[in-house]
């Protein structure tokens, strides 16, 4: 068996219709697991969904839109996910906010609170949802979608960078929680992606650039390129990792 087989794993990946999450959510069905697609918009989710069943199976994907701001909507996400697969074994906190892009000086408080809300206090959320059966059972893989921006500085997206630093923190302190119960939790932090979610970022001349010019590959990355560093700490070859920032980022140091 390979040690990145995930067959018999059900993982629920948030912001799975497009992007980092859709990659991560098609390179683990590939592997065998169950997935769980969500983000907030059903059509998306259902057609990635659809996809995945023809591909590899009825019965491997299902749908579950979910707006990660609100804790209700999180916990049907991991209720709906129980009663169709019976359990969760790896949870990839993908889906992220980003509302502002300037210098801290002008972001207003709302912009600033919902950055916080929506990329860390709604990854604890979920997290807390999920990890007690995880525990029960001795086995599980909880994976934040961090960014190499949170181990620099910016004065473009200073507030963005400022919860991707959190995220670390709690994958850090989780990780202490979790790990006497052989529960894993990571982060990955990938520099600049090609999404539509950085977009305002890659489709600026100066910014990608900047981005570029010092990084060996030359290059900005695509969405595939981050999902085998979620399978692999999802799967048995990532056993020995936990509290760990893996950056993915075409070279570049830190």
């Amino acid at each position: 068996m390979s040690l990145f087989d995930l067959t018999g794993q059900v993982a629920i990946i948030t912001g799975s219709s497009r992007g980092i999450g859709k990659a991560i959510a098609e390179r683990m069905a590939e592997q065998g697991a169950k997935v769980v697609i969500s983000s907030r918009k059903a059509g998306p989710c259902d057609e990635v969904a659809a996809a995945l069943n023809a591909k590899h199976g009825a019965g491997t994907a299902i749908a579950v839109p979910a707006n990660i701001a609100s804790k209700e909507e999180l916990q049907h996400l991991v209720d709906e996910t129980r009663a169709a697969f019976g359990k969760i074994d790896i949870c990839v906190c993908n889906a992220a906010s980003n509302p502002y892009y300037g210098p801290l000086a002008g972001i207003s408080d709302d912009q600033f609170r919902k950055i916080l809300d929506n990329n860390i206090i709604s990854n604890h959320w979920l997290i807390g949802m999920v990890a007690p059966e995880m525990r029960a059972r001795k086995d599980g893989s909880i994976i934040i979608i961090s960014s190499i921006g949170g181990l620099r500085g910016n004065a473009i997206i200073g507030a963005y960078n400022i919860s991707k630093a959190a995220d670390f923190q709690l994958a850090r302190n989780l990780a202490h929680e979790f790990g006497p119960d052989n529960v894993r939790v990571n982060c990955i932090a990938p520099g600049l992606i090609k999404t539509d979610f950085a977009r305002a970022l890659w489709e600026d001349p100066a910014t990608l650039e900047r981005a570029t010019k010092g990084v060996p590959l030359r290059r900005i990355g695509e969405p595939d390129e981050l999902a085998g560093a979620a399978v692999y700490l999802a799967s048995k070859a990532g056993s020995f990792m936990t509290g760990q920032a893996l950056v993915v980022d075409g070279g570049a140091t830190i």
